[in-house]
């Protein structure tokens, strides 16, 4: 899954691995760094992505979203403006963190707020965070497959993907 994600590193100038366990991922040559604040999991990932960013803002993506599109990453890209911090898509009344676009200014104050354990529902009040609709994101991608996640065989089935090392798996 994280080779189809890799697929959309020429939009960016930098990319980076957040992972407690480099050595796994070693074969792709990626810059990766271990969790700034432990045991804080998605947001404490997001967190150690602003710390280490090398540009202004951090494409956040989780690697079981395999179905991230180049054109519902650009829509992101070209929601940013000088007047948000966060910059994400909400479905169904709730945000996708980990399909956004964050400012790297803020990783101080996220880092911050992680003593709490607060959802990124609670992190996202502090900053200026702009929704992106769901009507918004089928435009782009019309059965909203960006942002599934596979987690399970039956994930994978239901996407008509065969688990890895099956004869016909899709690319």
């Amino acid at each position: 899954m994280l080779s189809r994600l890799l697929d959309l590193r020429p939009l960016f100038a930098d990319a980076l691995l957040v992972t407690n366990t480099p050595d796994v991922y070693a074969e792709y040559g990626l810059r990766s760094v271990r969790d700034v604040v432990p045991n804080r999991g998605a947001p404490g990932g997001v967190h150690t992505a602003l710390v280490h960013a090398r540009t202004t803002w951090v494409f956040a993506v989780a690697c079981d979203m395999p179905f991230v599109s180049v054109e519902v990453t650009q829509m992101l890209l070209r929601s940013r403006s000088d007047a948000k911090d966060v910059i994400c898509f909400e479905v169904e009344g709730r945000p996708e963190p980990l399909l956004a676009l964050y400012r790297c200014s803020i990783a101080g104050a996220w880092g911050r707020a992680l003593s709490a354990e607060p959802s990124f529902r609670q992190l996202f009040r502090h900053f200026r965070t702009h929704l992106l609709g769901d009507s918004e994101l089928r435009q782009v991608d019309p059965q909203m497959r960006a942002i599934a996640s596979i987690n399970t065989p039956e994930d994978l089935a239901r996407f008509g993907i065969k688990s890895p090392g099956t004869e016909g798996s899709a690319p």
